[in-house]
């Protein structure tokens, strides 16, 4: 992420208060059934989850031992499960940036996907309708692949209007719900906005505000690698 028009409205988010009801009714359908493509890992042997994303993935302005995909990869093995979690963020990347580069990154032949994009579609104020495709590509070509998904939701800047911001938020829940896969209503809950979680650029969190990330992801992560059970 590269545009600070978020940072620029720290001071006003919005509540998104539509959106977050319909995240919470899409997941509490989701819970209880793990995707029908899960493939029949054993309880133990070792997984591999590939994260894909943007600058929030990649870990921009911070050490590589700082970033997301390292302190969720020593949080779960803190807890006692075997698990790689492979870095696939690029900075600035959109949603039509991960679709173009997913078969590459599949190549490592993960167990599950976490997609983190679409923050610099809202940023940039891109068709939402393009986003929803985009999305909506990668999470049939995993599926495809046989890989179990989690995918991570993202809020459109306050400063790009409600209708525009309406449109974009539903999205993801309406993804999760037509594809079957577990959603993180908004990944940056608890941090975005917040000056003290955040860079100095007031968009990308500094590492207190990874913890925060990594500690709100862990639930579902726990849950998605798991689900073979």
């Amino acid at each position: 992420m590269t545009i600070r028009q978020f940072g620029e409205n720290r001071r006003n988010p919005c509540s998104f208060r539509q959106y977050g009801l319909l995240a919470a009714l899409v997941n509490a359908a989701l819970i209880l059934a793990a995707p029908a493509f899960v493939l029949p890992l054993q309880a133990g042997q070792g997984q591999t989850v590939l994260m894909i994303g943007d600058s929030l993935t990649a870990g921009l302005g911070l050490s590589r031992a700082q970033s997301i995909p390292v302190r969720l990869e020593s949080a779960l093995k803190k807890e006692g499960m075997d698990v790689r979690v492979i870095n696939a963020g690029v900075s600035g990347d959109t949603t039509a940036g991960g679709r173009s580069r997913l078969g590459w990154a599949l190549s490592e032949k993960p167990d599950a996907l976490i997609i983190e994009l679409g923050a610099n579609d809202g940023l940039r104020g891109l068709d939402p309708k393009a986003t929803l495709e985009n999305l909506d590509a990668i999470i049939n070509e995993a599926k495809q692949a046989g890989v179990r998904i989690l995918l991570t939701g993202m809020r459109a800047p306050p400063n790009l209007g409600a209708e525009y911001g309406d449109e974009f938020n539903r999205v993801f829940p309406a993804l999760a719900a037509r594809h079957g896969v577990v959603l993180v209503p908004f990944f940056l809950e608890g941090v975005a906005a917040v000056p003290d979680l955040n860079q100095e650029d007031a968009i990308h969190p500094n590492p207190k505000g990874v913890d925060v990330i990594v500690r709100n992801l862990l639930p579902y992560v726990r849950r998605l690698l798991r689900s073979a059970d």
